[in-house]
């Protein structure tokens, strides 16, 4: 660690060697969180449950030669990580999935996998099918905990047990895999000792690594109507800061730290309004890394 935290793009360049960006990938898998088998409506805070920032519809070559052709003005790199990003990518057929996941790990340019899913969504055949891959290239599995408050769980609708992530964890680690965990700052009621028992448990569980993220309201979400109700606080950048600085010195220096904040698109974002500057945000919180002298680890079990 040569910064104040544990980034991605140090970990990339000590893995492989280069600065290596990350390509969103759409395979049109769907959620148990939306087709009815646990729910119909989805996250709380979800907005249709995809990404924003990847193509739907394409074939997996296509969209990685388009979304290329989007990043070579940012960057110049040769190396690229293929980023199944939109809902839940382990929710499918499994010769289909690893049919696209082989397309991605198979190409010269790509360096390794990452997968968004949900821990409830790996069973053995998948297990098993990722292993296979992560032994030709490394595979990341992106576990979307978002708390181990279980009130917190129930209220946006996770629709899983803490148990649920752990032994998803164990599973994934027992196979060699990486596991990157997300975890949601500003949940509605929960205070700051609550975020701070979400680090302490994903620790605890074995991840690699966290993308500590932003609470964004968007539009046309059941999160909106919440908070359009007074029923959602809105944290300040300040705030924001004070519990991201306590998170970061809190998780060992060896755990990757992917994400210290998180992207929203513009035309649905209601709140925070302070998080559309994201190079202002970026800039305030490492300038304010400096000036409080906040380091990764100082404060680790």
């Amino acid at each position: 660690m040569t910064g104040r935290y544990y980034s991605l793009n140090e970990y990339l360049k000590e893995t492989f060697g280069d600065k290596v960006y990350k390509l969103a990938l759409d395979i049109g898998c769907t959620c148990p969180n939306r087709d009815g088998t646990l729910e119909t409506r989805g996250c709380i805070f979800c907005h249709n449950g995809s990404s924003h920032f990847a193509e739907i519809g394409t074939d997996i070559n296509a969209q990685i030669e388009n979304a290329k052709s989007r990043v070579k003005s940012k960057t110049k790199t040769e190396k690229f990580i293929a980023y199944f990003q939109s809902f839940t990518n382990t929710y499918g057929d499994t010769d289909y999935l690893k049919k696209q996941f082989t397309t991605a790990i198979q190409r010269q340019d790509i360096v390794a996998l990452s997968v968004g899913t949900r821990p409830d969504c790996l069973p053995s055949e998948v297990l098993e099918m990722l292993e296979s891959l992560n032994k030709i290239k490394p595979v990341w599995i992106e576990l979307g905990l978002q708390t181990s408050n279980e009130k917190s769980a129930q209220y946006i609708r996770r629709g899983y047990e803490n148990f649920v992530y752990e032994n998803a964890v164990k599973e994934l680690k027992n196979r060699g895999i990486t596991v990157i965990t997300h975890i949601i700052i500003g949940l509605p009621n929960e205070t700051k000792e609550d975020i701070l028992n979400t680090i302490d448990f994903v620790i605890k569980c074995g991840t690699d690594g966290v993308k500590l993220q932003l609470l964004h309201i968007l539009k046309d979400t059941d999160l909106y109507e919440d908070y359009k109700q007074g029923k959602v606080e809105v944290l300040s950048l300040e705030k924001y800061i004070d519990i991201l600085f306590s998170c970061i010195e809190k998780i060992p220096k060896h755990i990757v730290i992917h994400r210290i904040t998180g992207d929203a698109p513009k035309s649905l974002l209601v709140e925070p309004k302070w998080s559309a500057d994201k190079k202002k945000v970026l800039n305030t919180i490492n300038n304010e890394l400096e000036k409080r002298d906040i380091m990764q680890g100082r404060y680790a079990l």
